[in-house]
């Protein structure tokens, strides 16, 4: 099931900035939210709940990093209907905590809630509609026009920017990476002992991680470059907007990247070759830089993976 944070973003876009605000609820606003201390806690809220703009309260305070807009985040959540005070989502029965950015392209009670809290925290957030979905309400979930969202928030983990560790060379027979002046890759270089007729699948760490090994099946969040194979066109990339996260192991990849990235250490940058059998092979995305049989190359950071 894909959470709320994830399908908004999908759909009308889902969190944004600030810090917090005071209730309108007519009582003690989220001071009357009771949540249990059970592993998958209950969030109880009263039918007919209402708030005019967000409002967080700060159960337990963490010892962590503050959060700032932009950092990808790793978070246990639970959504409750402020009207009908039923839940409509829950991360804590999994115990898998959902992956996401903090960024403009979320609700805007989302960020108000989260920016400034710090890593470790639980905390309750009230999002009022004009902070939430609007008038649209989010049907899947069966929020309507005019419900106040009731979200209970632990904020496990920040998630890093980028791989950090001493880069060795790529084989000869590769283009070289370049980087920019942050130490981003941003793209590959021609040399004279590349191999311009490159049509096997390979794998190259350049920066060696510490973390655990991928996992079939877990959200790996990375930041990439990617580029027509030796020295074409960059055809896509994350550093320029945020980190991205996906399910490996799934149908939603090319081949190359379940075949190369599953077993790999997180903090780990790898170069990765794609020929067009592993990748798109005659049928490259409709409006991407990819032509019919282009071998592609990638410079894949591995941020975290649960």
């Amino acid at each position: 099931m894909r959470r709320i944070l994830l399908a908004t973003v999908a759909a009308t876009s889902l969190v944004l900035a600030g810090c917090g605000g005071s209730s309108d609820s007519g009582g003690g606003g989220l001071d009357d939210v009771k949540v249990s201390s059970a592993k998958t806690p209950k969030v109880t809220v009263d039918k007919g709940f209402k708030v005019t703009k967000t409002e967080t309260r700060v159960l337990k305070k963490g010892g962590g990093e503050k959060v700032a807009s932009g950092d990808s985040l790793k978070i246990s959540l639970a959504g409750v209907n402020g009207t009908t005070g039923k839940q409509f989502d829950s991360t804590y029965a999994t115990g898998k905590p959902v992956t996401f950015t903090v960024s403009d392209g979320m609700l805007p009670g989302f960020v108000k809630g989260l920016v400034g809290q710090k890593i470790g925290s639980r905390i309750l957030v009230a999002i009022p509609p004009k902070e939430g979905f609007g008038d649209a309400g989010q049907p899947s979930y069966n929020i309507k026009k005019g419900d106040t969202m009731v979200f209970l928030f632990d904020l496990v983990a920040k998630i890093p920017d980028e791989v950090t560790g001493t880069s060795k060379k790529l084989p000869s027979d590769l283009p070289q990476l370049k980087l920019d002046a942050n130490k981003h890759p941003v793209s590959f270089t021609k040399t004279k002992t590349m191999d311009k007729k490159k049509t096997k699948e390979s794998t190259d760490v350049v920066i060696q991680g510490k973390g655990p090994e991928v996992k079939s099946g877990q959200t790996l969040t990375v930041q990439y470059v990617g580029q027509v194979y030796p020295t074409g066109t960059v055809f896509d990339e994350s550093w320029s907007k945020q980190p991205t996260s996906f399910q490996i192991g799934g149908d939603g990849l090319i081949k190359c990247w379940n075949d190369t990235l599953i077993g790999q250490k997180v903090g780990s940058r790898v170069v990765i070759v794609c020929p067009a059998d592993k990748a798109y092979g005659d049928k490259p995305p409709a409006g991407s830089k990819i032509g019919k049989g282009d071998t592609l190359i990638f410079a894949v950071d591995l941020l975290d993976a649960s």
